[in-house]
């Protein structure tokens, strides 16, 4: 079913301050929206890559709000390090939460993430380590083994999208999601490898991606500014694994 198309979406240029600095980024926000998503992209990639530019796009025609930043700075987006550093970009990720929660447009909505490849690994050690902040989790050729200490503490729900030809991240993904006690699903796209280029591919992406978010807000979720910490009980695993 065809996401209904937001009329009206109001896009601007934010900073995110950080110690020392600050993160650039690109607001989006279709009228109605109740949930806002922050993208982590992967090693050597920023807010503006093609294909997270594509996805946010269609998460806005889907009324969901989108966050698209750079989690370094430009000097630090030079060091290889610092690129593959995922508790350095997690902690980004949650400087980004604090500031949606401050923000006067964004701080009643909900908070999901969308990470690819080593972004995916952020996006979960983020969601691992203030599991009451975020809704649910959306992977794109994602690196969850790269967060595999912190897996077990992820509550949100969780869904890992991988190309049908990207054979060792596709098992990367099965070994990972044995560590997850959330609700979770790993679908894989007929035919894509791993950037989802072929013709079609990125829009499946997309398409799952925003019927993910919106079928997964927590019933019980309060916005950012007032939830508390969660118990930390443990929820039944959706033992799921979906081809497209």
């Amino acid at each position: 079913m065809r996401p209904e198309i937001a009329e009206e979406c109001v896009e601007r240029e934010v900073q995110v301050p950080i110690f020392g600095g600050h993160l650039s980024g690109t607001l989006g926000l279709p009228a109605g929206a109740a949930s806002v998503v922050v993208f982590a992209h992967g090693s050597g990639s920023g807010r503006f890559s093609p294909r997270n530019q594509y996805v946010a796009e269609s998460l806005r025609r889907a009324r969901l709000g989108t966050l698209l930043i750079d989690l370094l700075t430009e000097v630090e987006a030079q060091d290889r390090i610092k690129v593959f550093d995922i508790p350095l970009l997690a902690s980004r990720l949650l400087a980004a939460a604090a500031w949606l929660s401050r923000e006067p447009a964004t701080r009643d909505l909900r908070l999901c993430y969308f990470g690819a490849s080593t972004g995916a690994g952020a996006a979960l050690v983020a969601a691992a380590r203030r599991p009451e902040l975020v809704d649910s989790v959306v992977s794109r050729g994602g690196r969850p083994d790269l967060a595999r200490g912190e897996l077990s503490y992820v509550q949100a729900p969780t869904l890992l999208i991988v190309g049908g030809l990207d054979e060792e991240v596709i098992e990367l993904n099965r070994q990972a999601r044995e560590f997850l006690r959330c609700p979770s699903e790993l679908v894989i796209v007929p035919g894509a490898t791993h950037l989802f280029s072929e013709p079609g591919a990125l829009e499946e992406v997309a398409r799952l991606a925003a019927e993910w978010f919106l079928r997964h807000p927590r019933s019980e979720a309060a916005p950012v500014r007032d939830r508390s910490v969660e118990t930390g009980d443990s929820v039944d695993h959706n033992d799921q694994e979906s081809p497209r």
